[in-house]
């Protein structure tokens, strides 16, 4: 005697796996989403040491207006949608420049997080 094959219930599993999607999309959206965000973070931490840095060289090369030549360095390697902020002082013999910028919410030029992302770099004064 041979067993009978199970039968299915009606409606059993069917459509399970659209449930299934339909429950879970929201939360992958979400979750790239915030994944996004720590990439802006980490992109905003790395444009702010490389402005610094060339800001720094910049002023310390600078004849006339180390000042003027640091702060123009530093928002020339920043993106203009990213909120900055320059001080370019003079400490002993280092021209240290200090870059400060906010970081965006999802995508730059929008909003920002109640968030600062500081670089500081220097460079010994010439001549």
């Amino acid at each position: 005697m041979t067993p009978e094959p199970a039968r299915r219930r009606p409606g059993g599993d069917r459509g399970a796996a659209m449930v299934e999607f339909a429950g879970l999309f929201p939360l992958v959206l979400l979750m790239m989403a915030v994944i996004w965000q720590c990439v802006l973070i980490g992109y905003t931490f790395s444009l702010a040491g490389n402005a610094a840095d060339e800001g720094a060289r910049a002023g310390a090369a600078a004849r006339g207006d180390p000042q003027g030549a640091c702060a123009s360095a530093a928002r020339e390697h920043v993106p203009g949608a990213w909120d900055i902020t320059v001080d370019c002082p003079l400490e002993g013999e280092v021209r240290t420049a200090r870059v400060a910028l906010k970081v965006p919410v999802l995508f730059p030029g929008a909003f920002d997080l109640p968030m600062t992302v500081t670089g500081t770099a220097g460079a010994a004064e010439e001549g």
